[in-house]
């Protein structure tokens, strides 16, 4: 394996909740994460001390962050800082998205 490139079929790949699956890498100080959602999957109502980013790849998904909610299509992007509660539905069919998280969240590689 390479140091500075990863193919998908090499990463820590983990179902965090029904419908909803991750392969992730990570480095000294991020980790990244693509996502993928069947129809309807929902990532339960969760915080976490880890500050997060994404983008929607593909699909639709409601996210529910902190007071604000808001539907996310392919491009759009969100920032859900340490400690706030957020959840994700995906809307339609089914739905892809990238996180990136600091620091670099073990539990998932």
């Amino acid at each position: 394996m390479s140091r500075y490139f990863v193919d998908k079929q090499d990463c820590a790949r983990h179902t965090i909740f029904p419908g909803v699956t991750i392969s992730a890498m990570g480095g000294e100080h991020m980790l990244v994460s693509f996502v993928e959602f069947e129809p309807g999957a929902i990532v339960a109502e969760h915080s976490h001390p880890h500050e997060q980013m994404g983008m929607v790849l593909s699909g639709k998904a409601h996210f529910f962050v902190g007071d604000e909610d808001r539907v996310l299509t392919a491009g759009q992007m969100y920032r859900i800082p340490g400690g706030v509660l957020h959840r994700v539905v995906a809307v339609d069919g089914p739905a892809t998205a990238l996180d990136i998280f600091h620091p670099v969240r073990h539990e998932y590689l």
